[in-house]
């Protein structure tokens, strides 16, 4: 069983690497509409300020380019109809907390969480960390940060 969960998680991770591709433009929207007060937030705030506003400000537009993604990749296994049989027995069992049936759903927002995950461990070392500063405009923007 072992090696079928393991192809399982394969076919998730490369529907979830197929979507993230699709993630830089939105970002690049969400920075070039960032306000002065937006930046100004993100470089007083918490380590996590950035993660943050990027979250807040693309959520609906990354859940709808990776979605179809994820569909197509996981459609060409038929991972989804798997799923969507399994879940739907199992939550059907008594004393058991419901799944959600919809596996590209679910993966789609796995995918975005794992996303955002890596953001904020890359603003905090940015935050933190004077070597992680690797451009000009990096290590202007954040030298006032470390004069707060």
């Amino acid at each position: 069983m072992s090696s079928l969960a393991d192809e399982g998680l394969k076919v998730l991770n490369r529907a979830a690497e197929d979507a993230v591709k699709e993630a830089t433009p939105i970002f690049v929207d969400a920075v070039k509409g960032m306000t002065f007060n937006d930046a100004k937030n993100i470089l007083l705030g918490d380590e996590r300020s950035a993660t943050t506003y990027l979250q807040n400000t693309t959520n609906t537009a990354l859940y709808t380019k990776f979605n179809p993604v994820v569909k197509k990749s996981l459609g060409k296994v038929g991972a989804d109809k798997v799923w969507t049989n399994i879940i739907t027995k199992y939550n059907a069992l008594p004393l058991t907390a419901d799944v959600n049936p919809d596996l590209n759903d679910y993966v789609t927002r796995k995918a975005m969480d794992g996303v955002f995950t890596m953001i904020a461990i890359e603003e905090k070392d940015i935050r933190n960390n004077l070597a992680a500063r690797t451009s000009d405009l990096l290590k202007r923007v954040f030298a006032l940060q470390d004069k707060k």
